[in-house]
């Protein structure tokens, strides 16, 4: 049953392509395309537009463990067993640039908001980071003491969380490449972490079966939730910061209300584990992956009102406090909106600012798209310039044995 404001959530389309176990989701963020990777060793490309075809991606020598999108939407970044990350241009010639980033399987990449930086994730027990325009790397961090299975750049980029096999959450200073605090709380391995859009809380997933919510200001655990019977895979924060949903073991897509405390939707689609899940970068859609290689996208049917006037005034709220089940948490991530002139204007500004920054995203896209193609010219080069010069030196070989 639906709660106040919101209807159920539903199974909008389902996606057959890849041939293993789907690992990651990701959308674009203008919805219109959705990428997905597997142990199949393909990054696939699908088309949100009816009859459109979607696009296979061959370059991973190995499964793909993690992929997403840049925050304009011209390029997918994917990592992967082979111990490679590699940066695609999403159309239909599929060309990318490679680069080896671990010395084991690379488990997780996230761009930060403003596109410039990588951070990667993996079994070599470091999180790195790269700037995306010449996939130079900058700095390890190098604290964790088995597999990191995740890592996730703060959304205004000055915090990393990372997620471990040592079962801790490390939040590292991007300035200073320093770890300030670990959180050590679950019970079993952290297989996701992820920032709430406010920046202000994390949400971690572990094969203990729990999720958990911590305040990254005050370094304390605000929600603990046991709804999954098996291990929980991944996690992804609703744009507003009201919902929270999670891929588990048991099959299930669970939605939790974070301003409630409390367990929202038990979602039954995939045939077997639900091995990843991401909301769109508006919230209106969600998307999951399963063990079943099926990907499947959700529609997620809150209210559009009430939604909107979230997403519009999540911006000018200011301290806010949700009440919670359990009396001894809150939650101090995001407020219902109150419906009044001041709205009116936020709305306002905040129309003008979206036509601003589709122009700025435009902008930054085609940079994207350019810088990805001088890479791919520079690698073509430096490849003509090898068979010039083994050219030249067989020639001159040669000449050299007509003069004996």
């Amino acid at each position: 049953m639906a709660a106040a404001g919101l209807e159920d959530p539903s199974l909008e389309r389902h996606f057959k392509g890849h041939r293993d176990a789907v690992t990651s989701v990701d959308f674009s963020l203008n919805k219109k395309q959705l990428a997905s990777g597997s142990m199949d060793s393909c990054l696939m490309i699908w088309s949100m537009r009816p009859q459109m075809r979607a696009y296979r991606f061959v370059g991973h020598k190995d499964a793909v463990m993690c992929v997403q999108f840049s925050p304009s939407g011209h390029l997918v970044a994917s990592g992967s067993r082979d111990k490679t990350v590699r940066l695609w241009v999403p159309s239909v010639k599929g060309e990318s640039t490679v680069f080896k980033a671990h010395t084991a399987t690379v488990r997780s990449v996230h761009f930060s908001s403003d596109g410039q930086s990588l951070v990667t994730a993996s079994d070599d027990k470091t999180v790195k980071v790269w700037t995306v325009h010449r996939q130079k790397f900058l700095f390890s961090l190098s604290q964790h003491i088995n597999w990191v299975r995740c890592a996730k750049f703060s959304p205004d980029g000055r915090l990393i969380a990372s997620a471990s096999d040592d079962k801790t959450i490390k939040l590292w200073d991007k300035t200073s490449r320093e770890c300030i605090h670990s959180f050590c709380e679950h019970g079993g391995f952290v297989n996701h972490v992820d920032f709430h859009p406010s920046g202000t809380c994390i949400a971690a997933a572990s094969t203990d079966n729990t999720v958990k919510v911590w305040d990254v200001r005050m370094n304390r655990l605000l929600q603990h939730y046991q709804v999954h019977s098996a291990v929980v895979n991944c996690l992804s924060f609703h744009p507003s910061g009201n919902y929270l949903i999670t891929a588990s073991n048991d099959s299930t897509l669970k939605i939790l209300d974070l301003l409630e405390g409390r367990l929202l939707y038990t979602l039954h689609g995939h045939q077997g584990p639900s091995t990843c899940v991401a909301f769109s970068r508006t919230g209106n859609f969600f998307a999951s992956g399963g063990s079943d290689e099926q990907v499947m996208v959700w529609k997620t049917n809150f209210d559009a009102a009430d939604y909107g006037d979230v997403l519009k005034t999540q911006k000018y709220a200011t301290n806010v406090t949700g009440s919670l089940h359990n009396p001894t948490s809150e939650m101090d991530c995001g407020d219902p909106p109150k419906r009044n002139k001041m709205q009116e204007s936020a709305r306002n500004q905040q129309e003008e600012e979206t036509s601003l920054a589709d122009t700025l995203e435009h902008i930054v896209g085609q940079l994207d798209v350019l810088t990805q193609t001088v890479s791919i010219l520079e690698q073509r080069l430096t490849l003509t310039e090898d068979k010039l010069k083994e050219c030249l030196e067989n020639q001159q070989k040669l000449m050299h044995s007509k003069g004996n």
